[in-house]
């Protein structure tokens, strides 16, 4: 089968008419707007940033304008019936233990077992005639007010006491750890 003659003539004129419709196109598109603000609004922000960037410097402050909270005036003068500051007083004490750790820290000293007794592969605190395991509790009374301690764990020198989510780490024997 031949080609028909014209071929080589729809060829030509199909690339002439393809070659056409960029350049049609390309002259009906109209340019692409700038990405650039105009120069009026390019100046109105400049002087918007100027305004805002402009630091000023504050008044110099004077010694006698300033609150003294660490030493407020007539402090440590004498009260307004005459007498001196805790005269007559009772002395404070030290402060009460305020929080689980505060509370835990006063209440872990006074915990002293004798030492401590492996039973197979567990450890066991001696307390006397008493003997407790990783997980036991351990019930204490401080000032008045009783705590649940747990024994959370045992090693050679060490146990561990927790009261509610705070921990401490003491010495089995007071001076004798190595």
């Amino acid at each position: 089968m031949n080609p028909p003659r014209f071929f080589p003539l729809m060829l030509v004129a199909l690339a002439i008419g393809l070659a056409a419709v960029p350049a049609q196109a390309a002259s009906a598109r109209k340019p692409p707007e700038s990405d650039l603000a105009t120069k009026d609004n390019r100046r109105l922000a400049v002087e918007l940033a100027a305004k805002l960037a402009k630091v000023e410097t504050p008044d110099p402050l004077v010694d006698n304008q300033l609150s003294k909270p660490f030493s407020p005036a007539g402090f440590g003068l004498a009260s307004d019936d005459g007498a001196a500051p805790g005269a007559g007083s009772v002395p404070a004490g030290p402060a009460k233990p305020f929080g689980d750790h505060d509370i835990l820290a006063a209440i872990a000293p006074r915990i002293m077992p004798s030492g401590t007794f492996s039973l197979g592969t567990e450890r066991l605190l001696i307390f006397g005639k008493k003997r407790l395991k990783a997980g036991d509790h351990l019930t204490v009374s401080f000032e008045g007010t009783e705590y649940v301690l747990e024994l959370a764990a045992i090693d050679r020198t060490n146990f561990t006491l927790r009261l509610n989510h705070e921990e401490i780490t003491r010495p089995i024997k007071p001076g004798k750890n190595p």
